[in-house]
């Protein structure tokens, strides 16, 4: 759209101007005209997927002898360039639009018919391919539009944040696998706990990234029922009985993603359940991101003032006033991104409650925060491991603070008893010893069995038969 020229499209209510160049027409106008709300749009993955339901719904009615070869082939032409995203330009509407997501469906069929008359060796506008009678055909806004969210969803999953779930998982594991010998201070409620390994953290944050994959999973099979063929209210009047299981064998093997045609349409239309579902799985993995960006950060926090156990890479500058200040920014970027895919699933949730009777009507926002969220935390994990936790390298601190640990004297208790083990600690907190030190002088303890019982190395372990009963 590269001229100030217009012509004159037709749709149902009449003429409209539109830009000459604009492969889309009359109603996409309309709807230009009808929602200046915002500057979001649909993402490229929507759009993609709405090229390739056209495609594959083209090539089933070729199939099915309800649509003319010629016609057919030049829609399928027009779609896979839709789908390759060569005509982006020409999806110009807002997200907060009609509910059901019939103003972009009918963009999509509108530029799909003015290029696929192109094609035919028609002008824009000839109607040599109708964007209703042949782009359209046997469906409906109300069964395309949830159809392209769950097919944009599940090829953002499975291109993109499964990968890079899976980048973080591997870089956190090895981490582990790198720290296992460093022992230190574990930390409950924010206090002194028993000595863990540096490696048995590591390894919870590589199961919480293991465990997030496996959450995508989930979503996935979540999405993979689709609504196509219900068309208008879910009865699929107007589009052949095996239009939608064969365009979902198509998607399938077009888009190498699952899809089947659901059990029950009149749920698949009225509801956005499947949609709801997949995000909350996207909400845990935000949590689990968080969970894990924000112990990097304090474990690194410092270096001197702080607990100072690990250093993070130093990506930039921290501070326009502190000199050779650093921060953790890329922790500090996955929190936010955590923050804001929360955001996205309260909307999700609130459109999923906006089905009344027969259909849905809060799609487009449903959509947009949906895969807004599938982006953010593909991009984010894989930044993450990438620019932090590769580059992460333990100090010394931990270890040096581990004798000094007060909850040592859990290792007593099974020996001692409890309240003992108790006093003992109590004690050596007043007076600045260490357990070590108070046992040794308020209990008869031997050194030998002080070494047995104060070995850190075998309090990171299930150790009860090795010090007997009690406590």
């Amino acid at each position: 759209m590269t001229t100030s020229a217009t012509r004159i499209e037709r749709d149902s209510m009449g003429e409209m101007e539109v830009p000459a160049d604009a492969l889309y027409g009359a109603s996409t106008m309309r709807a230009v005209l009808n929602f200046p709300i915002s500057d979001l749009r649909f993402p490229r993955q929507f759009i993609r997927a709405l090229g390739l339901i056209k495609l594959a719904a083209a090539q089933t009615n070729m199939a099915l002898g309800v649509l003319d070869p010629t016609v057919g082939n030049a829609i399928v032409q027009a779609a896979q360039e839709v789908a390759d995203g060569k005509h982006d330009d020409h999806f110009v509407l807002d997200i907060f639009q009609t509910g059901s997501g019939t103003s972009t469906n009918t963009n999509a069929n509108e530029v799909i018919a003015n290029r696929a008359s192109q094609i035919l060796g028609g002008d824009l506008g000839s109607r040599l391919v109708h964007p209703n009678d042949n782009v359209n055909l046997g469906q409906s806004s109300n069964d395309v539009i949830p159809t392209a969210i769950h097919l944009a969803a599940l090829l953002g999953l499975k291109e993109d944040l499964a990968p890079a779930l899976e980048t973080l998982q591997s870089a956190l594991q090895a981490k582990a696998d790198e720290f296992w010998p460093i022992i230190k201070t574990g930390r409950t409620h924010l206090q002194d706990a028993t000595p863990v390994r540096l490696g048995q953290e590591f390894s919870g944050y590589a199961g919480q990234a293991q465990y997030s994959v496996t959450r995508v999973r989930r979503a996935q099979e979540a999405l993979s029922e689709v609504a196509l063929g219900g068309t208008a209210v879910g009865t699929g009047v107007n589009t052949h009985p095996e239009f939608s299981q064969r365009t979902c064998a198509k998607l399938s093997e077009i888009a190498g993603v699952s899809i089947r045609e659901t059990s029950n349409h009149f749920q698949a239309q009225s509801a956005l359940d499947g949609i709801v579902e997949a995000s909350g799985q996207l909400k845990t993995v935000a949590i689990s991101l968080h969970k894990i960006a924000n112990d990097i950060r304090f474990l690194g926090c410092g270096p001197r003032a702080g607990l100072g156990e690990i250093n993070v890479p130093e990506v930039q500058p921290g501070s326009s006033i502190m000199p050779g200040k650093v921060n953790p920014v890329i922790s500090e970027s996955v929190i936010q991104v955590a923050a804001h895919v929360v955001g996205n699933d309260a909307a999700v949730a609130l459109a999923g409650a906006g089905g009344y009777f027969e259909l849905n009507t809060m799609m487009p926002l449903a959509a947009y925060n949906l895969l807004q969220s599938v982006s953010l935390l593909a991009t984010s994990a894989a930044n993450f491991a990438d620019q932090c936790v590769v580059g992460i390298t333990a100090t010394d601190t931990g270890p040096a603070m581990v004798e000094k640990g007060l909850m040592l004297g859990t290792a007593l208790a099974p020996s001692i008893g409890y309240d003992a083990a108790a006093g003992i600690a109590k004690k050596a907190a007043e007076t600045g010893g260490t357990i070590r030190e108070i046992a040794r002088s308020d209990t008869s303890l031997s050194e030998a069995e002080l070494d047995a019982l104060l070995n850190p190395e075998d309090m990171t372990k299930p150790s009860l038969e090795v010090r007997g009963g009690g406590g």
